[in-house]
């Protein structure tokens, strides 16, 4: 595994999801080194469920895979960002990008 990854005290890292081509970010997830070993091996997204505690890999059920085209680690080596040609939706709620909540911001004049 690269010696420039900065895993957390649990062994995980966070891996930002993003479209190859539209470059919608979809997803953040953790990985673990088995995961990004996986990963890395399949061309596809597994990831490390921290709810679950094992690892899962997305669109196993749904089909909904995200084939793997880049992985660029940051400048920190602290997180992820994964490029990919998604086979589907993103979220579990069908949802493209698991981003579609807006939060409320005051603007400060």
């Amino acid at each position: 595994m690269d010696a420039r990854i900065k895993w957390d005290d649990k062994g995980l890292i966070p891996a930002i999801v993003q479209d190859v081509n539209t470059r919608q970010v979809l997803m953040l997830a953790y990985m673990n080194a088995e995961s990004l070993r996986q990963t890395i091996e399949m061309g596809e997204t597994v990831f490390w469920s921290r709810s679950r505690g094992e690892l899962w890999h997305k669109g196993a059920t749904s089909g909904n895979t995200q084939r793997v085209r880049e992985i660029v680690l940051d400048c920190d080596g602290d997180t992820l960002l994964i490029l990919v040609e998604p086979a589907g939706p993103a979220c579990h709620t069908g949802a493209v990008s698991c981003f579609f909540q807006p939060l409320e911001t005051s603007t400060h004049d």
